[in-house]
């Protein structure tokens, strides 16, 4: 069979033509002329091979052909419509995913959001939690944080957070005890890692900063790991040892004061967290509105 369609601009004036059973109406209906309908029909017979309308002084006439036609237009051309509603309310409002790694979710996205929302009442936010690359191209999601490198070929890609990484502990153990006044005194502490981030090469760890504060004592691989830094940072506050922390998602608990920082000294994060949208995204108004919500948070 053949499946060549006819164009739908012709389809679309022969229905409201047959419809009305009148050029003039359909024309009035689809804000155009008449001759422009006479035009539009006149393609899509010989588009199809078949005549549509017996054409009198001040009437027309379906023939029969036009009556095979016409049965299933009516309601495919609604579905048309809804099918585009949905799809632009879904874009200016609706719902909004977000997909982001578990830690900055919990320790930097959650803990804002309330912001964005009074801000937009109209967009319901969705997060997904989660480590893996979302591949954006397929429309599951509308944005997404990254961690890394900012190298996304075919993406639109904003840095949003840098990183810098240093010592920090809470304020119990501090105070209770062995002294943290020298990195040397982490020889009598738990060192709290990371696995995830210790996995890469790119990223500082304890072995990096130790060697860095010219500390060669301390068991720079020893401790307690976890394989999140979300998991890592709690292990903390509970007063666990003492953990390598990340500025950016570490920024909340050591506002409020459960965690403390140590030392002067920080490692700068060769990655970093990005805003990453698939090309042409942010001309949807929810996302670009999302966008601009988050570097306005970064900036703070």
């Amino acid at each position: 069979m053949n499946s060549h369609l006819p164009p739908l601009s012709a389809l679309r004036a022969f229905e409201a033509a047959a419809r009305h059973m009148s050029f003039s109406r359909a024309a009035a209906e689809l804000h155009v002329t008449p001759a422009a309908v006479s035009h539009q029909i006149h393609t899509l017979e010989q588009d199809l091979g078949v005549k549509l309308f017996h054409r009198m002084n001040r009437s027309i006439e379906l023939t029969g052909s036009a009556r095979i036609l016409l049965p299933g237009l009516p309601e495919a051309f609604a579905g048309i419509q809804s099918s585009v509603g949905r799809l632009r309310a879904h874009n200016d409002t609706g719902t909004l995913t977000v997909t982001a790694s578990p830690s900055f979710a919990a320790k930097w996205l959650v803990l804002r959001l309330h912001r964005f929302q009074e801000q937009c009442p109209q967009i319901d936010v969705r997060i997904s939690a989660t480590d893996d690359v979302i591949d954006l191209s397929r429309g599951d999601f509308d944005i997404a944080i990254r961690y890394g490198t900012g190298n996304y070929p075919g993406l639109a890609v904003e840095l949003l957070l840098k990183n810098e990484v240093f010592p920090a502990c809470s304020p119990q153990l501090l105070e209770a005890g062995p002294p943290l006044q020298t990195p040397q005194d982490l020889s009598a502490h738990a060192l709290i890692h990371d696995q995830a981030i210790e996995r890469d090469p790119l990223v500082p760890t304890w072995p990096m900063w130790l060697k860095a504060a010219g500390v060669k004592d301390v068991p720079a691989t020893s401790g307690l790991r976890f394989n999140n830094i979300h998991l890592a940072l709690d292990a903390a506050i509970a007063g666990h040892g003492v953990v390598l922390a990340y500025s950016a998602i570490a920024a909340a608990d050591l506002a409020a004061g459960r965690l403390v920082r140590l030392f002067s000294l920080a490692l700068p994060d060769q990655f970093a967290y990005y805003i990453v949208t698939a090309p042409g995204a942010l001309e949807r108004p929810k996302v670009r509105a999302f966008r601009d919500w988050l570097r306005r948070e970064a900036a703070l």
